[in-house]
C-alpha cells in the first residue's frame, strides 16, 4: 500500500506511469468501490507528516567483468524476480533462474484470485528482463530432484533461494484429518490452475463453507465462492474450477477468527472492496467495535468499515459473508467426512457450524532445502539480512535467501522488492569483500551437467510459447486467457 498525500501531491502523473498495475488514480477518477482510498491517505498524512528523508534504495554497484559473478536464484515469484531485476541492474552479472514448474511467477499466477486481474499485470516489469541475455532460464528444473545444491555451487558464485512457504499451518484440533478439512492454498491453486492441486475436489453441494482465519487469502477463497459465474468466466480462472463453482450450491461463507475485530489479518482495501459485490450481504457478528485511541489508521479503518456492514440490513435474497470474531476452532465433526466445525464462544459455550467444505486459512511455513540449514519452529532459513547462516550464527559462504523463506509469509507482492534489495546488497558487500572470488563453471558446462541429469529444462521462449497458447486459448470465449493445468500439455505447447 502506498499513501499519497493529497495536499503535497502536484498530479503530475509520474506515479502513474511508473505503476505496474495501474492502480493510481486522480482522485476524481476514483471509482465508487475505491472511494475510500481518497480518505485513507489524507487520514495518514494527519497522522504521519511528510518530512525529508534519504533515499531508501541502495546505490547500483559498478559494472564487474563479464563472468566475475554468476548468480543462481531458486524460484521464479515475485521474490525471486526482484532479486534477478536488483542484480542485473549491474553491467556483467549473470544470472540463472531455476523453478521447478515450466512456468514462471508463482503466486502472481498461481495465488492471486482471477478477479484481480490488474495484480497479476505486475509481470509485465519482469518480461524485459528475463529476455536479457545475461539471464538463463531452466524452468521445469527442480533442485533436489535434476541438479543439487553442491551443483549450483560448482557453477555459481552465489545462490539465492526464494522458494517461498507453500506448507499451510494446521490447527492442531481433533478431526483435521477428515476429508473436507482442507488449506485454503490448496482451494486457491485449484481454483487458478497450479498442477500440483488441479485434481482435487471440494465439496460445493451445501449451502455453507466456513473458512478459519481472516486474512486476505481467506477473503479471496471467499468471494470465488460466492461471485456469479458470469463474473468468473470473464477472469483466468482454472476450466475445471468454473466449471465446478457455476454448479454450486453455496450461498454462505462463514470466516472465523480468534480474536476480535480489531485485529483481523484483511487489509483494508480488500475488506471495504467486498461491500461492492454484487448479490453478496456482508455481515459482523459482533459488537465489539469500538475505537481505542491509540489505534493507527488502518485499525481504525477497518473498524469503521465492519460498523458499517454491522449496522446494514440484510437482503434475504442475498448470498453471504458472515465474520465471526473471538470464535476458536476445538473440533472437525463428523465420522468418515467432515460434517461440521465447533467453536469455542466467550463464556465457555460451544456451537457446531454444520458443513461439508472448511477451509483453513492460518498461515503457512516453508519447508527444508536439501543441503542447507533450517528453522523448524519459525519454518525459514535462517539468515542475516539474506545471508544464510549455520547453527552457530556464522554466515554461509555464498548462499542467501529472499521472500517468506527469509522473512516469513508476511507482506504483499511489494514488499519482496525491498526484501530482495537488502539480500542483493549483503551479496555485494560480500562480492567486495572477496569471499565470492571461487572459480565455478560457465554457462556451457552448467548446460551439460542439466543434459547429464536427464533434465528438460524450459527456456524464456518456452514460456513465451505457453503464454501465447493459453492467451490464444482464451481470446475464443473472451477470456484473458485458459490456463495448462497439466505439466505435460505444458512442456508440449512449449515445444511446439
Amino acid at each position: 500500500m502506498h499513501f499519497i498525500d493529497p495536499e503535497t501531491c502536484i498530479d503530475c502523473g509520474a506515479c502513474m506511469e511508473e505503476c505496474p498495475v495501474d492502480a493510481i488514480y486522480y482522485d476524481e477518477d476514483l471509482p465508487a468501490e475505491l472511494a475510500i482510498f481518497r480518505d485513507m491517505n489524507a487520514r495518514y498524512f494527519d497522522r504521519h507528516p511528510l518530512t525529508a528523508g534519504e533515499p531508501v534504495s541502495p546505490a547500483d554497484h559498478p559494472a564487474v567483468e563479464p563472468g566475475a559473478l554468476r548468480v543462481a536464484v531458486v524460484g521464479a515469484g515475485p521474490a525471486a524476480c526482484y532479486a534477478v531485476a536488483a542484480l542485473t541492474r549491474t553491467p556483467g552479472v549473470e544470472v540463472d533462474v531455476y523453478e521447478r514448474l515450466p512456468t514462471p511467477f508463482g503466486l502472481v499466477r498461481a495465488g492471486v484470485a482471477p478477479d484481480h486481474q490488474h495484480t497479476k499485470s505486475v509481470v509485465d516489469i519482469f518480461n524485459r528482463m528475463f529476455g536479457d541475455s545475461r539471464v538463463g532460464c531452466h524452468f521445469n528444473v527442480q533442485i533436489g530432484r535434476d541438479l543439487t545444491h553442491d551443483d549450483l555451487m560448482a557453477h555459481h558464485h552465489a545462490v539465492i533461494y526464494a522458494v517461498g512457504a507453500s506448507r499451510s499451518r494446521e490447527l492442531g484440533i481433533p478431526g483435521e484429518r477428515l476429508p473436507g478439512n482442507s488449506p485454503a492454498a490448496d482451494f486457491v491453486g485449484w481454483y487458478n490452475g497450479h498442477p500440483d492441486h488441479a485434481r482435487h475436489e471440494f465439496d460445493l453441494s451445501a449451502e455453507r463453507v466456513v473458512i478459519v482465519g481472516n486474512g486476505n487469502v481467506a477473503l479471496d477463497a471467499a468471494r470465488v465462492l460466492l461471485m456469479d459465474a458470469a463474473e468468473l468466466a470473464g477472469t483466468d480462472i482454472a476450466q475445471h474450477a468454473l466449471d465446478a463453482l457455476s454448479n454450486s450450491s453455496i450461498r454462505e461463507v462463514v470466516i472465523l477468527g480468534r480474536r476480535s475485530a480489531r485485529y483481523g489479518a484483511y487489509s483494508v482495501g480488500e475488506f471495504a472492496a467486498l461491500e461492492h459485490l454484487p448479490g453478496i450481504d456482508v455481515v459482523v457478528d459482533t459488537n465489539d467495535l469500538a475505537d481505542l485511541p491509540d489505534d493507527d489508521v488502518e485499525t481504525t479503518l477497518k473498524l469503521e468499515i465492519a460498523r458499517r456492514y454491522a449496522q446494514r440490513e440484510a437482503n434475504p435474497g442475498n448470498k453471504r459473508i458472515v465474520f465471526r470474531f473471538d470464535t476458536t476452532p476445538v473440533e472437525i465433526t463428523g465420522t468418515d467426512r467432515a460434517e461440521g466445525i465447533r467453536v469455542g464462544l466467550a463464556g465457555g459455550m460451544t456451537e457446531v457450524l454444520d458443513t461439508p467444505l472448511i477451509l483453513r486459512s492460518i498461515g503457512y511455513r516453508g519447508i527444508p532445502s536439501p543441503g542447507l540449514p533450517f528453522d523448524e519452529d519459525r519454518g525459514v532459513i535462517p539468515n542475516d539480512r539474506g545471508r544464510v547462516v549455520d547453527p552457530d550464527g556464522a554466515p554461509v559462504e555464498g548462499v542467501y535467501v529472499t521472500g517468506w523463506i527469509k522473512r516469513g509469509p508476511r507482506g504483499v507482492i511489494g514488499t519482496n522488492r525491498t526484501c530482495a534489495e537488502e539480500t542483493v546488497e549483503s551479496l555485494w558487500q560480500d562480492f567486495d569483500g572477496g569471499r565470492l572470488s571461487g572459480q565455478v563453471g560457465n554457462r556451457e558446462a552448467l548446460r551439460q551437467t542439466l543434459a547429464d541429469r536427464g533434465a528438460d529444462p524450459v527456456g524464456w521462449k518456452g514460456w513465451r510459447a505457453i503464454d501465447a497458447e493459453e492467451r490464444r486459448r482464451g481470446s475464443a470465449t473472451k477470456r484473458p486467457r485458459i490456463k495448462f493445468v497439466d505439466i505435460a500439455e505444458m512442456l508440449a505447447a512449449a515445444r511446439g
